[in-house]
């Protein structure tokens, strides 16, 4: 009830909240004293086997990601609708097991990527696909936060905390924090305050997947919104070496996408930390820290969270944008309440999210295979490196299950 479970639980605070789930004792009491008629928990294992059916209509995951699918997946079974944050789970098995039983379930869902519900992706999304730009053949999307594995000088510079190997020493566990509940379906580990609080522990392939899922998850939105884009053909990947256990401060992730329709196949390009696009390093375009470049036929359109222009900005000088098409968000949360009561659609729905998180996932696989790989989204297989395969999911702790 913390971080992410704070403001995704004030975003709902308006419903009948019936039940409350924290490892954090302290987060739990405060958010007990705000739903005083609230049912507390600490394991949502035990939460799901009390709670019957006619009590709770949808459920919030606002776990780490590690433990996603685990908190999301009894919620589908029992046909109750979900909001989960991003990225909707660790890895690309598990986001095509939510994906699947979303579809079953037939609920309404929504992941976390709040900047979908902003007026400017909409714009963007508007004037990419009213062909503004022409064909679209290829796209980049840079980022600049430089969390992970780094040299310890430059995490002194760029990052939060510096972390190079697993630590050899344990911390005292804070009386408020149950570990082992938190460590939930990733092998054992003793406690350290590397991990938390926050998303410290995102750097740790055992608990997320660092930037690239992450903030993938805002940022790679735009494009697949945009270009309707679904499941990439091949995907590879550059950067230092991989670490086994810490996800990358700083990498890249090139991905092909096949026609969708009429629209021709395109190029998406990831960067996160030191690494910018060829155009950006060449100032032949505004150095915005973060954003998007989609490159069509006709001209360039650059975009962030909150603006957008197009480029060279010479020849749009008279461009008039077309009508607004796209509704304005009720509110990323709102929409989702919303959809829970009158059937509407969301646009974050795990049907477009989950192939997203794939996505996303699939950088990191290519990443930590070393090698360009080709992905069979029907099969789930990557039929030019089975030895990536090892990266599409892993094995959980005794006692979780995820069924």
């Amino acid at each position: 009830m913390g971080g992410r479970g704070g403001s995704n639980l004030a975003g709902v605070k308006d419903e009948t909240i019936v039940a409350l789930c924290d490892v954090h004792t302290t987060n739990l009491q405060t958010a007990a004293a705000k739903f005083p008629g609230a049912k507390l928990f600490r394991d949502f294992r035990e939460m799901y086997a009390t709670l019957k059916d006619s009590e709770f209509d949808a459920v919030v995951v606002s776990v780490p990601e590690h433990t996603h699918a685990f908190a999301t997946l009894p919620a589908l079974l029992r046909k109750k609708h979900v909001y989960c944050e991003k990225p909707l789970t660790r890895d690309v098995y598990e986001a095509r097991v939510i994906t699947e039983a979303a579809r079953k379930a037939g609920v309404a869902t929504q992941m976390g990527t709040q900047i979908h519900a902003g007026a400017n992706y909409r714009r963007v999304v508007e004037l990419i696909q009213g062909g503004a730009i022409g064909p679209v053949r290829e796209a980049h999307v840079w980022v600049n936060r430089t969390w992970g594995w780094q040299s310890p000088e430059d995490a002194k510079i760029y990052d939060r905390v510096s972390t190079q190997e697993r630590p050899k020493g344990a911390d005292p566990v804070p009386p408020e924090l149950d570990w082992d509940l938190w460590i939930g379906p990733a092998p054992f580990r003793p406690f350290n305050s590397i991990y938390i609080p926050g998303n410290k522990w995102y750097r740790w392939w055992d608990f997320g997947n660092g930037t690239m899922s992450d903030l993938g998850s805002h940022y790679n939105d735009l494009p697949f919104w945009a270009l309707q884009l679904d499941a990439p053909l091949t995907v590879e990947a550059s950067g230092p070496p991989p670490h086994p256990e810490i996800a990358p401060a700083t990498m890249s992730a090139t991905y092909h996408y096949g026609a969708r329709g009429s629209r021709p196949p395109v190029k998406l390009v990831w960067y996160q930390g030191q690494m910018k696009p060829p155009a950006w390093t060449q100032k032949l375009i505004p150095q915005w820290p973060d954003g998007h470049l989609f490159i069509g036929d006709k001209g360039m359109l650059l975009s962030n969270y909150s603006k957008h222009v197009l480029l060279p900005e010479g020849e749009f000088a008279n461009f008039t944008p077309p009508p607004k098409s796209i509704p304005d968000s009720l509110g990323h949360h709102q929409e989702w309440i919303h959809a829970c009561k009158t059937g509407a659609p969301t646009t974050c729905g795990f049907d477009y999210s989950g192939p997203l998180t794939e996505a996303n996932h699939l950088g990191n696989v290519a990443y930590r295979a070393g090698r360009k790989i080709e992905w069979n989204a029907k099969t789930m297989r990557i039929k030019n490196a089975l030895e990536a395969e090892r990266f599409l999911r892993r094995s959980y702790r005794d006692g979780w299950t995820l069924t």
